[in-house]
């Protein structure tokens, strides 16, 4: 005998709506995958933008005090057609920062990609794919003139210095700060750029260099990194992990002889 009419409206409701239950749940769960897959992407792709893999979490461990080599050839920064290289060992590097020096400092175009960068700027960098490699910076406010008007490349005391182009020494004068002298400052005419002063500061000259000593990038060594954190607020110090001593770099338009 047939089921009532009555009944098999009542079964194949629950059959629809037992197929509707399946399918929400499932909407559900690609939903929820999807959420987590966003997520994970935003936070490995992009990060907090606050560390680069090149920040140390703390001071020195003993191994990086050993003595090392010099630099691997890296060109870091640029101003106009020069290139600047690494000037300290990559082991030893802390941070990189940019900020402002003064008004003649000319601007340096930076290598790689900024660090601090904020999220939009950072999320079409990546869908661009403008990574800029492993090489990281950090733009740091403070200065007057170009935002990029000083290169600081962060490196433990005592670290050595090589030079970041090749050229001729022309200047080793003291650097002072409130009318003491810490280190030196080291002006190099770059040969294949001579309409460029570059001056490196936050350095204890090696007693061989002096001016008219010819230079070669990444394997003529000028001096070590000095301690300043007694003299003055690092600002690279808030990314180093450490004191945020570091080897300052400017570029200056060259003194045209009348």
């Amino acid at each position: 005998m047939p089921a009532p009419r009555s009944r098999r409206r009542h079964t194949g409701r629950r059959r629809r709506e037992a197929v509707a239950a399946r399918r929400a749940r499932r909407i559900a769960a690609l939903v929820t995958l999807a959420a987590v897959a966003l997520v994970t992407l935003l936070l490995t792709a992009f990060g907090s933008g606050q560390r680069a893999s090149v920040v140390a979490a703390g001071p020195a461990p003993a191994d990086r005090l050993l003595p090392v080599g010099p630099p691997r050839p890296e060109v870091i920064s640029q101003v106009g057609s020069l290139l600047v290289s690494m000037p300290v060992p990559q082991s030893r590097v802390t941070a990189i920062g940019y900020h402002g020096a003064d008004a003649t400092a000319l601007a340096l175009t930076p290598r790689g990609s900024q660090a601090n960068a904020g999220f939009l700027r950072r999320l079409l960098r990546h869908i661009g794919g403008g990574g800029g490699g492993s090489l990281r910076y950090y733009q740091i406010s403070g200065g007057q003139g170009s935002a990029t008007g000083e290169l600081d490349i962060g490196a433990p005391t005592g670290t050595d210095v090589y030079s970041p182009v090749d050229g001729t020494v022309i200047g080793v004068s003291p650097y002072v700060i409130d009318q003491q002298a810490y280190g030196s400052r080291i002006d190099i005419q770059p040969s294949g750029a001579p309409n460029v002063v570059l001056s490196l500061t936050h350095v204890r000259v090696d007693p061989s260099l002096a001016v008219g000593s010819p230079v070669s990038a990444t394997s003529s060594k000028l001096g070590t990194v000095i301690d300043l954190s007694g003299v003055e607020r690092q600002a690279l110090a808030r990314y180093s992990g450490d004191a945020g001593n570091h080897v300052a770099l400017q570029a200056h338009a060259a003194a045209i002889d009348q």
